[in-house]
């Protein structure tokens, strides 16, 4: 069974740094991605960045890009980590922010999120709060 575990949200000023850490568990060695999503009160979920579990190919969103770095730490065959680095952040961040996994998923560096229909996992959000 996958299971995904989102932590790190707090509230922080603008220009301020957070990392989040999903913890995914019962992945398969295959292929599949990892991804940040948030949605903001009153506004649609948002892809924000994904990683490839091989070759670890990662996408940003515009908004983030040069801001967050997405990373993911194997520390056993069981879970896999996976970091959001987000600095420079701004009151427009504030959002929920959720992991999700796609089994046999893509993640390309240039067109995002190479899935069929849904991600197939998602974990709890995690809030993030940026003040002015």
């Amino acid at each position: 069974e996958v299971q995904l575990q989102a932590s790190g949200g707090g509230l922080v000023q603008a220009g301020g740094s957070l990392r989040l850490s999903c913890v995914a568990s019962g992945l398969s060695s295959g292929d599949y991605l990892v991804a940040w999503f948030r949605q903001a009160p009153g506004k649609e979920r948002e892809g924000v960045s994904c990683i490839s579990s091989k070759g670890g190919s990662s996408y940003y969103t515009g908004s983030v890009k040069g801001r967050f770095t997405i990373s993911s730490d194997s520390a056993n065959n069981t879970a896999n980590t996976v970091y959001l680095q987000m600095n420079s952040l701004k009151p427009d961040d504030t959002a929920v922010y959720y992991c999700a996994a796609d089994i046999g998923g893509l993640c390309d560096s240039d067109y995002g999120f190479i899935i069929s229909g849904d991600m197939d996992y998602w974990g709890k959000g995690t809030q993030v709060t940026v003040s002015s």
